[in-house]
């Protein structure tokens, strides 16, 4: 984790901002905060890993809402909530949707901390793993169309005289092609071929 992590506030309590950017820069974090989810949006979107504390209910867009546009975006900021006004259907709706934790005002400074920090964690956790994948992408975009045809094919388990026959080749060649593609992917097994491509589509769906 980088020693000044970045902690963004969303809340319409200006006198909560205060209190919690004193309290997080004290501990080292970088903050910005904001008094809505509109002046969030407004500024550069966050790239990299960090933090999002995030009041539920304010006036205009919602922290749920905000959430929703922020996964859409495929943004890998952690989401913390903090609000005053939740109930159980909301937080298991939060939840649900990739946030961290769901607390109830007043928070108690430790627990708010302990939970920032496993946010940040998760979300150093997810910027490194898009990275790798977007490694996966790069290498399977070297691959030749015949290639990706045949991955394609193989992954969903067909046998490789299956795959022959649907693409008009004899099934040697097609050994050749997944022998090249285990090569240009950097697979060292069939089954980590596969998670790869799993992979793929879960961060690049088609």
């Amino acid at each position: 984790m980088s020693a000044s992590p970045k902690i963004y506030l969303v809340d319409d309590e200006p006198a909560l901002l205060k209190a919690l950017t004193r309290l997080l820069k004290a501990e080292g974090f970088d903050v910005a905060s904001f008094v809505s989810a509109t002046r969030f949006l407004e500024h550069p979107r966050p790239t990299g890993c960090g933090c999002l504390v995030l009041d539920e209910a304010m006036p205009g867009m919602t922290g749920l809402e905000l959430q929703s546009r922020l996964n859409a975006e495929g943004c890998d900021l952690s989401i913390v909530f903090i609000t005053g006004k939740g109930d159980i259907p909301m937080s298991v709706r939060a939840i649900k949707a990739g946030a961290v934790d769901f607390l109830t005002k007043p928070v108690k400074d430790s627990e708010l901390l302990s939970v920032i920090r496993q946010a940040l964690e998760k979300s150093e956790a997810r910027v490194a793993e898009r990275a790798s994948v977007t490694l996966l992408r790069d290498k399977h975009d070297r691959l030749t169309a015949r290639e990706r045809d045949v991955l394609r094919l193989a992954v969903q388990g067909l046998p490789n005289k299956q795959i022959a026959s649907d693409l008009g080749i004899v099934e040697q060649t097609v050994k050749v092609h997944r022998s090249r593609v285990m090569s240009k992917m950097g697979a060292e097994s069939f089954a980590q071929l596969v998670l790869f491509s799993e992979k793929l589509r879960t961060f690049f769906p088609q």
